[in-house]
């Protein structure tokens, strides 16, 4: 069964209901649903990982420790690189172990900020059942998720949470592989573990490139691999009662780790992942067809990165009641636009306040220092980056 990153079948017709209960009768008309509300691309055509416009473009190449996998492992930005895979530039995670948590490196690619939650994400991803170089067996996880902040507190309603593919070539979590899952999140408690979610699972290889769709609307997350439906979740498995639709945004990540090193055999052993593209349609649900012709529309363009998220007025409105009875209280969320107000130009007093690290926890008010400034928590927040979010009050430059 997977674990959340905090702890560690039929094809569909070419036409298909958006949220609203319109039907996409054409690819025109799926291309207009999806451009009122905004769209994200981005193909990866860049130079390296500091390449301004990787940045630019809102991508962050973790380098921050914590979860999930093996513990004391490390995570390394530059695992993160830009080669050209069967004749196409790509986004390529890099994960390494020699069996030890300390020679166990792993990769993480994300967007800085959380805003994905209604409509339809696609990507091309080419998964691999063997290492690169070395031995094999190892528990290694390959992904494409999108996740809200941390649960506050155990089965937090909030928490939002949507595992697109969890990949095990090797198997993990008791299971043989090859596996995949897909797990959709309403909450959970860490000890004793006590999930409350809603999965699928195929035990079959994914080797090679393949297509993930996935809509979330209506109450609905379905999934699908090369236009087949492989799971539609709308409460979890355990309670048959909570809705695992996510509540709050969310940020669009990819990341490869271990999950333990127990099939580890010797030496040192590096595993890859590569991303030819990823799109997303906000607050519209399209086909496979049309996600993956929406996404080829935009790079035969000449676009290698497109996002309309936050300039387009949205005609269609998501849903907001799921179809089972939602937590008693509603969710709130935080904003996610960058603070109007600009920094002071003073130096700011450093000298008490700790380094800001990934996996702690900031309440309002709080102090943390970030490439050279002085941040303060605006309100709860974890694992999201002073400078790149509204969650972060600049204090000055050190």
């Amino acid at each position: 069964m997977p674990l959340p990153r905090k702890a560690a079948m039929a094809v569909l017709a070419a036409g298909t209901l958006t949220a609203a209960g319109v039907l996409f009768a054409t690819q025109s008309d799926a291309a207009t649903a999806a451009a009122s509300c905004g769209t994200f691309y981005d193909d990866f055509s860049y130079n390296s990982r500091t390449d301004a416009a990787f940045t630019g473009n809102g991508w962050v190449a973790r380098s921050e420790s914590g979860g999930p996998g093996v513990s004391g492992a490390s995570w390394s930005a530059d695992n993160i690189t830009f080669p050209t895979v069967d004749g196409q530039k790509v986004a390529q995670l890099t994960s390494s172990t020699d069996g030890s948590s300390s020679g166990t490196v792993q990769s993480e690619l994300r967007t800085a900020q959380l805003r994905f939650q209604d409509g339809t994400y696609a990507s091309r991803i080419k998964f691999q059942d063997t290492p690169a170089s070395g031995s094999d067996g190892d528990h290694i996880n390959e992904t494409y998720f999108v996740i809200g902040p941390p649960q506050r507190y155990n089965y937090d309603p909030q928490y939002s949470e949507l595992d697109f593919s969890e990949y095990l070539p090797n198997g993990g979590w008791g299971a043989a592989g090859p596996i995949d899952y897909e797990t959709s999140w309403n909450g959970y408690q860490e000890d004793p573990w006590d999930p409350r979610n809603a999965h699928s699972s195929q035990n079959q290889s994914l080797d090679g490139w393949h297509n993930l769709v996935s809509q979330v609307g209506g109450g609905h997350v379905k999934y699908y691999i090369d236009g087949t439906l492989v799971g539609d979740h709308t409460v979890d498995d355990q309670t048959h009662s909570l809705p695992v639709y996510p509540r709050v945004p969310m940020t669009l990540s990819y990341n490869l780790w271990f999950i333990d090193t127990a099939g580890h055999t010797s030496g040192t052993s590096t595993y890859k992942e590569s991303v030819d593209w990823t799109y997303y349609a906000k607050n519209a649900t399209l086909s496979p067809d049309q996600a993956v012709a929406q996404a080829t529309a935009v790079r035969g363009s000449g676009a290698s990165h497109q996002d309309t998220l936050d300039s387009t007025t949205c005609s269609t409105t998501p849903p907001t009641t799921p179809p089972t009875t939602r937590p008693t209280s509603p969710p709130t969320t935080a904003p996610t636009t960058a603070p109007t107000t600009a920094p002071p130009t003073g130096p700011a007093n450093c000298a008490n306040a700790p380094a800001w690290n990934w996996s702690t926890v900031y309440l309002a008010g709080q102090t943390a220092t970030h490439n050279g400034h002085l941040w303060q928590a605006n309100w709860w927040t974890q694992g999201s980056e002073p400078g790149l979010t509204a969650q972060w009050k600049d204090l000055g430059r050190c």
